[in-house]
């Protein structure tokens, strides 16, 4: 990376505090992440990232968090991971929106129902904008030939590289994009999927640009690049690890003061029940990671070639 030919680097998906709650239990008030925006701001740029952005759940807060301290960060720009529902499929999808404003967040609420629609919204008003990890929420009771159909001509980049999913998820994305779009190029991007500070900027993406407009246009337009880590069922167990120490913490009182005493004895309580089975996010880790390789498999035996298929990305340097 040099900064005269004005490479610059960004993680494109990272969570903070303002992710909301997780599905499990949820009478426990257990959060999908705990980081503080600041620290993710510090945490990415101590590991080389040019840019920063935060792309929490349905969210901007964390976004307008950072920036209220800090108005005038032109490296830092406005994300969010916007879940969807595709029209006649019983499965939902999230797409990555980059450089939107509150008037455009506010507006793609209502829409969400129909993944369609947010597309059509976000292509309208000139945004960069990407389907996350394609297979991560596929069924395979659901026609993958029906599934991609719906997706693929939506989206103008895609991310290729997600820090929590498997290589063979990450590589079979492209692969099954570059076969359905054949001479259409289409921009790429990566990022961590942090929801703890340990992975944020290890997973990220590579673009030209003076700043982070231009560096989201060229990944619209198909001018970028990814790099960095994939997913295993150990770093995913280390994450979840770490949300759960993050709660433990919220219990004893300290960081954000997010839980009611009567939560907090209750969360304590159930916390304590449950040191015995303290194994069990190795386990479900395990059991998800398995689970992704044989969906994985299934699909590139269905419809990808035994050959692989180069994405057709722009070259970066090319006009």
């Amino acid at each position: 990376m040099t900064d005269a030919l004005g490479l610059l680097r960004a993680d494109l998906h990272v969570h903070s505090y303002h992710s909301g709650y997780a599905s499990h239990m949820r009478f426990l008030r257990t959060r999908d992440c705990y980081s503080n925006p600041e620290d993710i701001y510090r945490v990415a740029k101590a590991r080389g990232m040019d840019l920063v952005t935060i792309t929490d759940h349905d969210s901007i807060d964390g976004c307008l968090e950072f920036l209220d301290r800090h108005p005038d960060a032109a490296d830092f720009f406005i994300s969010e991971e916007v879940e969807c529902a595709i029209p006649d499929l019983p499965v939902k999808v999230h797409v990555g929106v980059y450089g939107l404003t509150e008037q455009i967040h506010r507006d793609l609420q209502p829409l969400r129902g129909n993944v369609c629609d947010v597309a059509a919204c976000l292509r309208e008003r000139g945004l960069c904008f990407a389907l996350n990890h394609l297979f991560f929420f596929y069924r395979r009771d659901v026609p993958l030939e029906r599934y991609l159909r719906a997706l693929v001509p939506l989206f103008p980049a895609f991310e290729l590289q997600n820090g929590a999913m498997l290589r063979c998820h990450n590589e079979l994305i492209g692969d099954v994009v570059a076969r359905a779009r054949k001479d259409d190029l289409f921009g790429a991007t990566g990022g961590s999927d942090a929801h703890t500070l340990r992975r944020i900027g290890t997973t990220y993406t590579e673009a030209r640009g003076a700043n982070w407009r231009e560096f989201l246009e060229n990944v619209r337009d198909g001018r970028s690049r990814v790099a960095g880590a994939h997913g295993t069922a150990g770093s995913v167990a280390v994450e979840i690890y770490g949300v759960v120490a993050k709660y433990w913490a919220t219990l004893a009182g300290f960081g954000r003061p997010d839980l009611s005493w009567p939560r907090r004895i209750v969360g304590g309580v159930c916390t304590i029940a449950s040191i015995p089975v303290q194994f069990l996010p190795l386990l479900i880790a395990t059991v998800q990671k398995r689970s992704e390789a044989r969906t994985v498999e299934a699909c590139r035996r269905t419809i990808v070639p035994a050959r692989p298929v180069v994405p057709m990305i722009r070259e970066m340097d090319r006009p």
